[in-house]
């Protein structure tokens, strides 16, 4: 799911009034700073990529305190006035609910982006300068639709973050803060890479 945020001019409302909003809303809009931006279809590939990713780490996690957590998902960031919906997050612990929200949540370990060359620019920069400012994160992981490569980017104790790059079918990655490691040919699973369609 992507904002569409290029195809017309957003919605200016308060966190409360979109918060009332959403609830009423038949499609799911992120918030940043006052505007309110409509969230677009994805594509097939961005659909299986998704879903392969949480059969994947769900089967590594089902004896693990974590849980998988699809993209109706909405996270707080807590630090800015912004709400999105990761397409994969990951809590590992207790679920911490935004004023006792039981549709948002504030501490992700993992977040996981499926990426488009449309999306790319915000998901690579504006949502990582957000992502890398909640507290309990540990890893932005994003996954590329239009080929075989997976970025990770890992907290350090200094707060830096470090970039791991998987490229290429025969490629894996660990997820160091889920004591997990997947393999590129799992997350591309009847993929294909001949399509158009660039939403997503």
């Amino acid at each position: 799911m992507v904002a569409a945020s290029n195809l017309e001019e957003p919605l200016r409302m308060t966190e409360a009034e979109y918060l009332a909003f959403e609830e009423r809303s038949e499609i799911k809009h992120e918030f940043v700073n006052g505007e309110v931006f409509a969230m677009t279809g994805a594509s097939t590939n961005h659909n299986l990529i998704c879903s392969n990713t949480i059969v994947t780490l769900g089967s590594q996690l089902a004896d693990k305190d974590c849980f998988v957590l699809t993209s109706d998902t909405r996270v707080k960031v807590q630090s800015k006035r912004r709400y999105r919906y990761p397409d994969i997050t990951i809590i590992c612990g207790q679920i911490q609910h935004f004023n006792n929200r039981v549709d948002t949540v504030t501490n992700p370990t993992v977040l996981i982006k499926v990426l488009s060359p449309s999306t790319a620019v915000v998901d690579l920069n504006q949502k990582f300068d957000e992502y890398t400012q909640i507290a309990a994160l540990q890893e932005y992981v994003i996954i590329a639709q239009d080929e075989t490569k997976i970025r990770r980017f890992l907290r350090q104790d200094s707060g830096d973050w470090l970039l791991t790059q998987a490229i290429g079918l025969d490629a894996s990655l660990e997820l160091p803060s889920l004591g997990c490691n997947i393999a590129l040919a799992d997350i591309y699973r009847k993929v294909t890479f001949d399509l158009s369609d660039d939403t997503g």
